[in-house]
């Protein structure tokens, strides 16, 4: 089967891209090590900042990094409490690293995800996080879970809760957009794709439901 006869070589191609761009953050050839890295990042994160914010952060990812990310995910669990030393070991098992190394790992993995994202999206998901984890998350290596000022603290909490400003109501609608883009290009010209369609519209309504544009459906 030739490449343009595949229709998963595009998925496969822009996966590749990333975990490539992970390896070169991590200054390694080692792909595999990269993936670990990558999976333990988006874990870490996904298990802590909820349902909505992770609708938004996966609606960026590639089809096939976003199955990673979902992989064995319970929604009803999150988001977790579990303080600063949990976190890093989970990272640190997950990647195969020492707890001494989550740090630099963790923050070069920000780091090339923040560019790979749209501007802004970073920031908006670690705004939820304890200030401890958002450090670590950073590249920081802190020592102790009161690291981060309680004020600061007090400010992630109060942003996150502020109703959503115009500028991420638009940013909402660019990332159901971008799925629904994702879904539909490189469609076969002479064959319908009727599931990969159907899949990204259901991505693009997830998102949309979870910022209230979309109104639930009551069953009287």
């Amino acid at each position: 089967m030739s490449h343009s006869d595949d229709p998963f070589a595009p998925a496969v191609q822009t996966a590749h891209d990333w975990l490539r761009a992970v390896a070169d953050a991590l200054g390694t050839d080692d792909h595999i090590f990269a993936h670990r890295a990558l999976r333990a990042w988006m874990h870490v994160v996904r298990d802590r900042i909820g349902v909505a914010n992770s609708a938004h952060l996966t609606a960026q990812l590639p089809e096939l990094l976003r199955g990673i990310y979902y992989e064995g995910w319970v929604p009803a669990h999150v988001p977790v409490h579990h303080g600063q030393a949990a976190f890093t070991e989970q990272f640190a098992r997950a990647a195969g690293i020492g707890r001494d190394e989550v740090a630099e790992v963790a923050g070069a993995v920000t780091a090339v995800l923040s560019e790979l994202f749209s501007p802004g999206q970073i920031d908006r998901v670690f705004a939820v996080l304890p200030g401890h984890l958002y450090a670590v998350l950073c590249g920081i290596e802190a020592t102790e879970e009161g690291s981060a000022t309680e004020a600061e603290r007090r400010h992630r909490r109060s942003a996150a809760d502020q109703p959503m400003p115009l500028r991420e109501q638009v940013r909402a609608l660019g990332d159901a957009v971008a799925a629904l883009a994702r879904g539909l290009e490189q469609l076969p010209i002479n064959s319908a794709d009727e599931d990969r369609a159907a899949s990204a519209a259901q991505e693009a309504h997830r998102i949309l439901l979870a910022e209230g544009f979309v109104p639930t459906v009551r069953k009287h």
